[in-house]
């Protein structure tokens, strides 16, 4: 059984739409970080940094933080979304990278200055929101040719799409990249994704173009 500590952000559904997809039993245990639940020393026992998500892995007697790590983990485990033909894995790993190092943290920062604190440094939001906005035409391009990120549907996708999910935050008209489009819109009809992305509570629907 694995046990889920998560809230409502990218990072979070990122992880509850990969178990859901899955389709694995696990237990829920919100960390609500607007209240720095974060901080409590249990939670720190499992994930040091103080960063959802982080989960328990009962039966192997694993704990593990880092959604990125833990996407890996559980793929391979459960031997999906990541294939074994050597080309497409290393091209959902190279992806699932570049929204670790790329995406999530560019995007995330659109989110602070120019959602939650506009007017505060007009050089952050454009130097953000720019940068977002170029990450978005380097998924698009990569979209051209591809029904998903790395071919097939895969932990890639999973990683990148709660971020742009949040497109109305990040100032962002998402009908600018067809391709996003397209894909985005495919992957929030699954069942898994519209499930996932209530985990751990209902905040609001899925955001659709």
């Amino acid at each position: 059984m694995i046990d889920l500590y998560s809230w409502t952000t990218p990072n979070g559904r990122k992880v509850s739409i990969l178990l859901e997809e899955l389709g694995i039993e696990y237990n829920v245990h919100p960390i609500d970080i607007t209240a720095d639940e974060q901080f409590a020393p249990s939670f720190l026992a499992i994930a040091p940094n103080n960063r959802i998500p982080a989960i328990v892995d009962n039966d192997a007697n694993l704990s593990m933080m880092e959604s990125g790590a833990i996407m890996q983990y559980l793929a391979e485990k459960h031997g999906r979304f990541l294939s074994t033909d050597l080309k497409t894995r290393w091209a959902t790993i190279e992806w699932l990278n570049w929204q670790m190092g790329g995406l999530g943290p560019m995007a995330g920062q659109t989110h602070h200055f120019v959602k939650y604190n506009p007017g505060k440094s007009q050089y952050a939001e454009d130097r953000y929101q720019n940068e977002t906005r170029r990450l978005y035409g380097v998924l698009d391009k990569r979209l051209e040719k591809n029904d998903f990120i790395a071919g097939d549907y895969s932990i890639a996708d999973m990683a990148c799409w709660p971020w742009i999910s949040r497109f109305e935050w990040q100032g962002i008209d998402i009908t600018e990249f067809k391709n996003v489009t397209r894909w985005y819109t495919a992957i929030a009809n699954r069942p898994a994704v519209q499930k996932g992305y209530q985990v751990p509570k209902y905040v609001s629907d899925v955001p659709m173009p």
